[in-house]
């Protein structure tokens, strides 16, 4: 498998399934989650095992769809959580491209890259919050389109110097850089969901896959359309981790995840590992979120 740089490493660079947690921590979804308390539940999470923080990418904030994801802007709010952490990687879930000038996501990411010694991964997507695509002048209909533009944009910008190329986004004819690069060869980029491409599209453009929660039969499914399109490259799911007081608790759907027994959700995760799955974005809901990602780390996830 391709090396990227230190974040993609931490999270596929070997044989196990590995385990990130998305912010906010403190399972805030309306208002401004409280900073300091976020950073210190982001180094207990480091300290714990978990193998990444992931970031939302809200541009604007809709209240029928029910969160902001971490309030703060993705690059402003991963460069701090980069600089109140040491080798976790940090990854974004995700940029929604279509909304976003590709010229900047190249300079903001690479930016974040760069402070965070190459600890980036770069979940992308075309975006779910209608109201937002008549706010940034975007038709939706063409956000297919743009995702693509942007995707061969950024991998332009980062490996070439004064690069020339054309797009929706406007042109560059040589004279002007994006600085800095990244700190490796490129920054690894997960498109998410469908995206709006077909899965070979996916395969032949992204780092891997970073997919929703899917039941088991389904995931199994599209397990095996990845692995015939993609071969060995990564794939990646969210999943809501509702751990009970009571272990041996059976399973209750909740949205995107479960809400079971320790016991149960070993032996969920030992099955995630021996479908294929690489890399799972777990929340942790609860009042008390160091003791629901410590219950996690020690209760289930070492024992995986």
């Amino acid at each position: 498998m391709a090396q990227f740089n230190a974040g993609y490493d931490r999270l596929f660079g070997g044989d196990g399934l590995t385990v990130g947690v998305g912010f906010p921590l403190t399972d805030a979804s309306e208002s401004r989650p409280d900073v300091d308390r976020e950073m210190t539940l982001a180094s207990h999470a480091e300290s714990l095992g978990f193998d990444a923080l992931w970031a939302r990418d809200v541009p604007l904030y809709w209240p029928r769809f029910g969160d902001a994801g971490q309030t703060f802007d993705t690059w402003s709010w991963l460069s701090y959580a980069a600089a109140h952490t040491d080798d976790v990687a940090l990854g974004t879930a995700s940029v929604v491209l279509p909304l976003r000038h590709p010229l900047h996501v190249a300079k903001s990411a690479a930016s974040v890259d760069r402070l965070a010694d190459g600890r980036l991964v770069l979940g992308v997507a075309t975006g779910d919050r209608d109201p937002e695509y008549p706010a940034f002048g975007v038709d939706p209909d063409e956000r297919g389109v743009l995702f693509r533009e942007s995707v061969d944009l950024l991998r332009t910008a980062w490996r070439d110097e004064f690069p020339t190329a054309e797009g929706r986004w406007g042109s560059l004819d040589g004279d002007l850089d994006v600085v800095p690069k990244p700190a490796g060869e490129t920054i690894p980029l997960l498109p998410t969901g469908n995206a709006r491409q077909s899965v070979e599209w996916i395969a032949d453009h992204g780092d891997g896959w970073l997919f929703y929660h899917l039941p088991t039969d389904t995931l199994a499914s599209y397990l095996d359309d990845w692995r015939a399109a993609a071969g060995e490259k990564p794939y990646a799911m969210v999943v809501r981790t509702h751990l009970t007081d009571d272990p041996t608790a059976d399973p209750e759907p909740v949205h995107q995840g479960y809400r079971a027994g320790s016991e149960w959700f070993v032996e969920y995760f030992r099955d995630l590992a021996s479908v294929g799955v690489d890399h799972v974005v777990v929340s942790t809901p609860g009042e008390d979120p160091d003791r629901e990602l410590t219950r996690l780390a020690e209760d289930v996830l070492s024992r995986v």
